[in-house]
């Protein structure tokens, strides 16, 4: 089969404007003035409106205006990211209703995780575009060094970019290769079913999530792989689960549940709802050694500018 090159967005750079969205649920003011104050202080200008602070109910606004808020951002010329402010509940509705063509045609880094996982996965689905798993603003006022160091070094132009979590937990040994892809287990497990149903053969499948006992995580991963989500998989990779029960007690599910797939399962990755959240390509090559306890990119997730 012949490779499909991922869509590359450009770096980027101290000095960008980069567009503030809320495509799921509204969000506390204060931490967002405090998420802006950490942006600017690492060399990024944010741009937004007062359209930003809508709020209806659970949901940053009507479906149409989120979505028309997402494609704005891509659309315009002005700025060269688009960072999410929260999750919560909401960016599966405006999956019908986002651009993809137009995205395309002018991609730019993309930066969220928990619900947004839902419009990552769509993005990957539909247009083969790189984004990133990573703080949103509502989170940053509260980051950890580790955090703003690995935004910092991510996006610029580079390859070799290696993730080695200090608290490795090699659930099954071995090495694979292929384009890391995941997010939020319970929003890709919302998934199934829909246009955008998940499937990860070939792939290298990143998990996190909050809040979910540990019976509703084995149903969410038994869920998945009945689907057929699993089939072909080519390696795991588990962030944190806060909330969720002991660590180790959700590496025996994913150990009994995945126990007839001989692939590497490495956990430990400082990626999800907690501190520290490092930033995480989507949709680029990358080698997972889980004997090593490591994820190697092979190809820079950003292009030249």
């Amino acid at each position: 089969m012949k490779k499909i090159d991922p869509l590359v967005p450009p770096p980027l750079l101290p000095g960008d404007r980069v567009s503030i969205i809320a495509p799921a649920s509204p969000f506390d003011r204060d931490k967002f003035q405090s998420g802006l104050s950490v942006m600017e202080k690492i060399g990024f200008r944010p741009v937004f409106n007062d359209d930003l602070f809508q709020s209806d109910g659970y949901l940053a606004g009507s479906d149409q205006h989120r979505a028309d808020m997402f494609n704005a951002a891509f659309a315009d010329d002005e700025t060269s990211g688009v960072w999410c402010v929260r999750g919560g509940y909401g960016a599966l509705r405006i999956l019908p209703l986002i651009d993809y063509e137009k995205i395309k045609s002018r991609p730019k880094v993309l930066i969220g995780c928990s619900d947004i996982s839902a419009i990552m996965h769509a993005l990957h689905v539909n247009c083969n575009m790189i984004t990133f798993h990573g703080p949103m603003i509502g989170s940053l006022g509260h980051a950890s060094v580790s955090t703003l160091d690995a935004l910092t070094e991510m996006f610029q132009w580079r390859d070799g970019y290696a993730v080695e979590p200090e608290t490795a937990v090699a659930i099954r040994s071995g090495s694979a290769v292929g384009p890391v892809v995941g997010g939020n287990l319970t929003t890709l497990c919302h998934l199934l079913g829909t246009p955008w149903h998940p499937r990860f053969s070939g792939r290298l499948l990143f998990l996190e999530d909050r809040g979910e006992a540990p019976y509703r995580i084995d149903r969410m991963l038994c869920q998945m792989k009945m689907a057929g989500c699993f089939d072909g998989l080519a390696g795991l990779m588990l962030g944190s689960f806060d909330e969720c029960g002991p660590y180790d007690r959700i590496c025996g599910i994913v150990a009994d549940v995945l126990s007839d797939m001989d692939i590497p399962v490495l956990a430990g990755f400082a990626a999800g709802h907690s501190e520290p959240n490092i930033i995480l390509p989507l949709g680029i090559g990358a080698r997972l050694d889980a004997h090593a306890g490591t994820l190697t990119y092979l190809e820079s997730c950003v292009s030249q500018r």
